[in-house]
This record gives structure tokens, sequence and C-alpha cells, in this order.
């Protein structure tokens, strides 16, 4: 049978971090690849705790059906986290659950982008988002990254000049794969231009409270005040990856579109993680979890910025994200990265190289994606030792 894709389809390719997952899963691998929260920050005992006392007293309500904007309690307690936690939201949005955040971003691309729409994206930017946007035909248009955020003049530049511009794709906060931060200035001069453009923000923030150092910055939906944000969150990072629960903060117009896409595509998310995540919020010390895994994440960090500047010095340049998981290294130039990075893996350390992030996947890089989350602490020190053992051996 010769098949014949479709032609959203066919042009997509797997994500390279799958497939570098399913390769670097031997016990022997040390996964810096990998984008997992730590396994010691999943709250087992609670999570064992509660699934036994719903199934005990409310079973019916987290086995069958439920209605597609999700379980009403956690919306509810979701809403009042993100208004005073965050100041984030208004009378004029709704919440609605998804099946982790990635669903919220391709809804977001569905309700919005007609096949050859552009969407406006940082890069780097995380590839799972991209794919997505390929996939519904969307237009990509990358705009460099800098140390504080994107680059506005850029920003401005495409939006005044590319065509049937839809969306401006972010993570402002401890983005992936880079773990900078958007600063203050920026994310109120993005709000702006997106006003003067007449341009939706989809404002992904998966790793917003696992800030390990320095002050919060604002959400830019917290400064929303024409509905022209759509705000998307997590549990993945927080309680656990597997349980796939995330949620949308948007304009009530926004998410009823939404919640209609979202019922041909699963009609739900599933009502016992859901409920769990409710119990999670209500019956548990959150905020003590919260500091615990910003506690572990500290360590971590640390421990890897500590590993490079020993054993790679000042031949690589790397960033120094104040929360999230990831570490974002530039290799000299001289050096071919996708050699490096494959040599790393021989040597049993797998990296993500940093065309995989690309908006442009045939533009030059020189960087590789690190995260300190997934490994243990022995194996950061080992594995930063062997890239530094790579390095050298490709200097001499």
């Amino acid at each position: 049978m010769k098949y014949s894709f479709s032609n959203r389809m066919t042009a997509l390719q797997p994500s390279i971090i799958r497939e570098i997952l399913k390769a670097s899963s031997g016990q022997n691998v040390i996964p810096f690849s990998a984008g997992n929260p730590a396994p010691e920050t999943f709250p087992v005992e609670a999570i064992r705790t509660f699934t036994q006392s719903i199934l005990e007293n409310e079973p019916v309500a987290a086995l069958q059906y439920g209605i597609t904007e999700g379980y009403a309690p956690l919306r509810e307690t979701l809403l009042r986290h993100l208004k005073t936690g965050f100041a984030t939201g208004s009378e004029e949005d709704d919440l609605f659950i998804v099946s982790g955040a990635q669903q919220g971003i391709e809804l977001a691309c569905k309700v919005f982008c007609n096949e050859g729409d552009t969407i406006i994206c940082e890069s780097p930017s995380f590839i799972g988002s991209l794919n997505s946007f390929r996939s519904a035909g969307a237009r990509l248009v990358g705009v460099p990254i800098e140390a504080d955020g994107i680059d506005i003049s850029r920003l401005e530049h495409a939006l005044r000049t590319e065509p049937n511009v839809k969306l401006i794709y972010l993570i402002p906060s401890f983005q992936n794969p880079t773990g900078l931060t958007t600063s203050l200035e920026k994310r109120k001069a993005i709000y702006a231009l997106a006003k003067q453009y007449g341009v939706m923000i989809l404002e992904d923030n998966p790793y917003g409270e696992l800030r390990f150092q320095g002050e919060d910055v604002p959400t830019i939906k917290s400064m929303d005040d024409e509905g022209m944000v759509i705000y998307v969150g997590s549990f993945s990072k927080i309680l656990s990856a597997g349980l796939r629960v995330g949620y949308v903060l948007a304009p009530q117009e926004v998410v009823q579109k939404m919640v209609v896409a979202k019922q041909g595509e699963d009609v739900h998310t599933a009502m016992l993680p859901q409920i769990l995540a409710y119990r999670f919020m209500t019956d548990y010390d959150y905020a003590g979890h919260i500091s615990k895994i910003r506690n572990i994440y500290r360590r971590k960090s640390s421990l890897m910025i500590a590993g490079l500047q020993e054993h790679l010095g000042q031949t690589i340049t790397f960033t120094y994200p104040d929360g999230g998981l990831f570490l974002w290294c530039d290799l000299p130039a001289h050096i071919p990265m996708l050699d490096y990075a494959k040599a790393a893996a021989a040597e049993g350390v797998a990296v993500v190289p940093g065309t995989a992030f690309l908006v442009e996947e045939t533009d030059a890089c020189h960087a590789i994606r690190l995260n300190f989350s997934t490994p243990s602490d022995e194996q950061i020190e080992r594995g930063v030792e062997i890239l530094g053992q790579v390095l050298k051996s490709f200097r001499s």
C-alpha cells in the first residue's frame, strides 16, 4: 500500500527531543537531553492517598464523563490562585482545563490560524509548540532572543512587514530552551506592540512557579486590559507530568471557541487527574511543595553551573537561569555542534542540539541545551566532566 499523507503532515518530522529520549533511555545514559521534572519532586504518597480517597468517596465523578470546560472546583481554585498569586485574570476572562499545556497551545493555533497565516515566535523556542504550529500549516517567523528577552526592534519589524500575523508565541519566564527571562520593560513593550498591530499574544508559562532566585516578574496576562493574551499553564512541572493536566486563561469569547475545538479532540481532560490536581491545591501543603521544588532546582542548577565552570572553563558561554529546568550552552564557532553532540552521546551523555529549537532549522547554530532537573546530582557531576573531556578532544 502506498500511503498518501495530508499536506500538513508530509513535511512534519518527529520531535528530535522525543527521538533522543528514546535513544537515551538506557540505564547508563546521562540524560541532559530530557526536559522532565525531577522524580524526587513527585508527591507520590499524597497522590496515592488522594487517589484512594477519591475512588472511595467520589468514584463516579472520577470515572464518568465530565464537561469539556473541566472540573469546576479545580477551575475556581485556579482562578483564585492566578488572581491572588500573580494578579492575573479579569472579570472578562474564563479558564478551562486542557490535557497538558501542549493542547492549550495547539487549540489556540487551531482557533486563530488559517493555513498560511503567520505566527511570530522567539527563536530558539520550544520544539513541541513549533511542531504544533507547523502541523496546522502556519507560517513561522522567528525573532532572536537577547539576554532580557525577544529583540523588540526585530519584533516590531516582523509585525509591520509580515502578512497575516495572528499570534505572538512567547515563553517569558525561564524560557525553553535558553532558560532566559523576559524583563518587565520588554513585557510591557511586547504588549504595547500587540495592541498597536492588533495581534493576540500566546503566553506559555509552564515554569512560572519554579523561580529559585531573584524577584518575580509580572505575567504579560496581568497587563491585559483589552483581551489580547491567551495564558497557558500546567501542573506538569509542579505535580506530575504524566497526569497531563494544564489550563488556559483567556477572554471568555476565546475560551468558548477553544472549548468547541477541544470537544472535537478528546471531549474533556481525564477526570481523575483533574480531581487529583484540585486536592493537591486544596488539601496539601501547596506552598511548601513549591518551596521544596525550588530548593531542589536551585541546588541542581548551581551544581551544573559549577561543573561547567570547572571542566569547560572559558571555552563555552552559557546562560544563568533564575528558574526553570534548562541551560543554553554556546560552543566555540569552530567546533561542529552536531558532531560534538554525537560524540557526547557516544560517551554516554545525551544533549539536545540547538538546531532542534530553531524556527528555521537550516540556520547556523553552535548551541546545545542542557537539562539539570532530570539527572541525579552524581549524573550532573559526571556528565559535565565528560562534556569537558569531549570538548578537549575536539580542541586537540
